[in-house]
């Protein structure tokens, strides 16, 4: 398994939108976040900035994400979902449009006991 973290700006004047599509977000389109191997998949909001991360219990990353890419109902989410957002620069530099975010400390320990 591999912990994923990425950050993209939300234009302000979609906020109220963005929550309102995530509040009931099309079961196609979860379907398939599930046939490609993530788990745990959470999205952030500060200010302008949305936060995703999630899990990925895959073999081949690229391979599903294209399988996603693909899909049709994917697409059509998409299609709202990324006029909304605002690419960082470094992630238009790197041809992306999340930017992925570097782990730097993680920590999976026992409850600590009382």
């Amino acid at each position: 398994m591999r912990r994923y973290a990425q950050i993209i700006k939300l234009h302000p004047e979609k906020r109220e939108e963005y929550i309102r599509y995530h509040a009931d977000v099309w079961p196609g389109v979860l379907a398939q976040i599930e046939r490609s191997n993530i788990r745990n998949y959470s999205i952030f909001l500060h200010g302008d900035v949305l936060f995703a991360y999630f899990e990925y219990h895959g073999t081949d990353f690229a391979a599903d994400m294209k399988r996603m890419a693909a899909d049709a109902e994917t697409q059509r989410w998409w299609a709202i979902m990324d006029p909304m957002q605002e690419p960082l620069p470094e992630a238009t530099n790197a041809g992306v449009h999340w930017l992925e975010v570097p782990e730097v400390f993680h920590f999976d320990g026992a409850p600590v006991q009382s």
